[in-house]
């Protein structure tokens, strides 16, 4: 395996956060450049710098990580998310990850999580309106309405630049370029009433 895997490693505790990048870096047959974080603002700071491929984080960081504002929030939705668990987690909590890896697991085990992760498709759902993330959902409804990418970016106090990437990756997942082929989506997904957007239909 060529590419070389770019994986954060998000743990409050510094002898286990260690310990993790410290296997990953001995593990056979993968390239892997880990990175050591210890806060939200040094995860933030992390993904903004660097094109991060998996995020291996315990879900208790900063005292809770809410994964599913992540997910809504980060643009990369090709990262990997994996729970990194040392003590007692819901399993509901656990299923909103990709993978869950343990304190307890070995080498092989490691590696053969990070592998499979690395070779797994992204998830896809029969149910399109599953493949977005409700930041993406609040857009196309602004697009539907008929807002403008300013107007978008002023009512969702973000920066256009923000509205851009997101119609980008709002037009890749559900192959639709258009704003009709979005009023459609929008209507059968239950997003808006259709007398909201029968001028966009004409």
């Amino acid at each position: 395996m060529n590419m070389t895997m770019k994986i954060a490693v998000a743990e409050n505790s510094a002898i286990i956060c260690s310990g993790v990048t410290s296997i990953l870096k001995r593990l056979p047959d993968l390239r892997i450049q880990p990175f050591e974080v210890y806060s939200l603002e040094s995860l933030k700071e992390c993904l903004k710098m660097d094109k991060i491929d998996m995020l291996i984080i315990n879900p208790a960081f900063g005292g809770f990580f809410d994964i599913s504002k992540f997910r809504a929030e980060i643009i990369d939705a090709h990262i990997k998310i994996v729970a990194l668990v040392s003590s007692y987690v819901d399993k509901v909590v656990l299923g909103k990850y990709d993978e869950t890896l343990s304190v307890y697991d070995n080498n092989d085990v490691l590696y053969d999580k990070i592998n499979r992760l690395q070779n797994s498709p992204e998830k896809k759902s029969e149910d399109g309106n599953e493949l977005l993330s409700t930041r993406e959902k609040e857009i196309v409804v602004c697009v539907v309405k008929g807002m403008t990418n300013k107007e978008i970016a002023d009512n969702l106090f973000i920066s256009v630049h923000t509205v851009i990437t997101h119609r980008r990756n709002i037009a890749k997942k559900l192959q639709i370029h258009s704003p009709a082929g979005l009023t459609i989506y929008a209507i059968v997904n239950n997003l808006i009433e259709i007398g909201e957007v029968k001028k966009n239909l004409v």
